[in-house]
């Protein structure tokens, strides 16, 4: 089966400081827009972010992974290996506060991966990784 481009909405309480996230800090191209919302590519894939009221505080839930606290729900994209240096070290240059800073989970194992985490200027929780070997993206 070939690899589709993927469809996500999320929703954001600052439309305009997203926006600028999106665009300046993550390099994601605009497409369409409206007052409510705003279309992005984001690494080849339709991520669409939707104006939601704040609302209170909630309680943040993690899973334990790899002995970090993982947020819960999180989205992104799997970067090739040689990218993921630098897509991380231009994340550092724009000021990201990590959730989870950039660092090579289970190495030497089956799944080796490069991660990092942080969240969005509304608090949805991004993840961007690579494979060493992009053939155990599913591997057990």
């Amino acid at each position: 089966m070939s690899v589709a481009p993927f469809h996500l909405a999320i929703p954001v309480w600052n439309l305009e400081v997203c926006r600028i996230f999106y665009r300046d800090i993550l390099g994601c191209e605009e497409g369409r827009h409206s007052d409510h919302w705003v279309d992005f590519n984001f690494f080849g894939h339709q991520l669409v972010i939707h104006f939601k009221p704040k609302e209170e505080e909630t309680d943040l839930h993690v899973n334990k992974v790899d002995g970090k606290q993982v947020p819960v729900p999180h989205f992104g994209v799997i970067l090739p290996w040689e990218d993921f240096k630098t897509f991380s070290e231009h994340l550092k240059s724009k000021k990201i506060d990590f959730i989870i800073e950039p660092y090579i989970r289970f190495e030497g194992q089956v799944g080796e991966q490069a991660t990092l985490f942080f969240y969005d200027p509304a608090g949805n929780a991004l993840e961007f990784k690579a494979f060493k070997n992009t053939s155990q993206i599913f591997a057990k």
